[in-house]
């Protein structure tokens, strides 16, 4: 690899041959699951053709299948499993898939001593739903300390004091909070403790920032989908999910209060904002959280999905970038459909550079 690879990658016309290959492998994010599913179509459709393809006509999202296979044996396209980030990170650092996707950052030092490589390939928001009948999208207010108290069961009702003074506008039920979280090691957990870890120092001190976490309270479900499932059969309940997922079944989401005290929705303009915010290129293989942006449009729980992949050269490295080129060059209107944030082209610059020197 080298120069000329990364100007292939980005090539519009790509010198891969029309033959039929097998799937790349991949494990990990249920976050990302519904764009790797639309990026995987495109990718069987560039190696058959022998070039990369503009992103085919818009297609219903896969569902999430739990262990199983995002897509079989698809000849050319991706054969990923959904396990959470925990356990993508863990199979790539086995060698047992080409790529890992993860929205927890790998520590930089952790990245170089697993010879791996890192870096972001989408953005998205962690939405916090709630299903409470009569209260819309965007109504209810959340700060990062009470959100921290419910799920730590300190709040323990929909008409506690903290929530009314936050939502004075609301009638909010005078029943007690159903909360559900994820049982499984995941970066979408990650991130959402992350941003209750800065707003009270009872969550770092007692709870911490983990893709697994001894809950204080609530119903543990496995997935985005469990989360989505939970929240959407029983009123009065809250959870965290990827934002285009909580938006494709018509969950509602909560504004939630940034670093500079402005509540936010989750939306392309306030995740752009994080993104923009970040300091990327002074970050080590982009191991960074999006939580600590303090722009004032942010949304403050953004998130990064990342690819780990192995720095070696081994069966599957070029087709790996060469898929990654695609989706980065070629396929982002896909992240724009299923309401994520494609990355900024400053960004997919670095990257590019990243791969270079990583192929040295």
């Amino acid at each position: 690899m080298g120069r000329l690879l990364i100007a292939a990658l980005f090539a519009f016309v790509s010198a891969a041959s029309p033959t039929r290959a097998e799937p790349l492998t991949g494990a990990g994010s249920t976050f990302v699951f519904p764009l790797l599913s639309r990026w995987s179509q495109n990718f069987q459709a560039s190696e058959e053709s022998g070039g990369y393809v503009a992103p085919l006509p818009k297609r219903p999202a896969a569902p999430e299948s739990g262990l199983g296979s995002l897509f079989g044996a698809m000849a050319g396209g991706i054969d990923y499993e959904p396990v959470g980030s925990l356990g993508g990170t863990m199979r790539v650092i086995a060698r047992a898939v080409d790529f890992g996707a993860s929205e927890r950052p790998m520590p930089a030092e952790e990245v170089d001593r697993h010879g791996l490589m890192q870096f972001p390939i989408t953005t998205g928001g962690v939405a916090v739903v709630f299903n409470l009948p009569g209260i819309e999208s965007g109504a209810l207010r959340l700060s990062g300390a009470v959100l921290a108290d419910i799920y730590m069961g300190t709040v323990e009702r929909w008409s506690h004091p903290a929530l009314r003074a936050l939502n004075p506008e609301l009638t909010l039920p005078d029943a007690p909070i159903k909360v559900v979280h994820r049982s499984d090691g995941s970066g979408t957990t990650y991130i959402f403790a992350a941003y209750l870890a800065h707003a009270s120092t009872d969550w770092r001190e007692r709870v911490g920032v983990d893709t697994e976490l001894k809950w204080p309270t609530g119903a543990g479900v496995r997935g985005s989908g469990g989360i989505v499932k939970a929240v959407a059969a029983d009123p009065n309940t809250i959870g965290y999910v990827e934002l285009g997922q909580a938006l494709r079944v018509g969950l509602p989401s909560a504004l939630v209060e940034n670093r500079a005290g402005e509540f936010r929705a989750p939306s392309r303009r306030s995740i752009a904002a994080a993104v923009a915010g970040a300091d990327w290129a002074g970050s080590r293989h982009f191991s960074l959280l999006l939580t600590e942006t303090a722009d004032a449009e942010s949304y403050p729980i953004a998130a990064t999905v990342y690819a780990l992949m192995p720095r070696e050269p081994r069966s599957g490295t070029d087709r790996t970038l060469r898929f990654f080129g695609g989706a980065l060059a070629h396929w982002q209107q896909d992240a724009v459909d299923l309401d994520y944030v494609p990355l900024p082209d400053s960004l997919v610059g670095l990257i590019k550079s990243y791969w270079e020197a990583s192929s040295k």
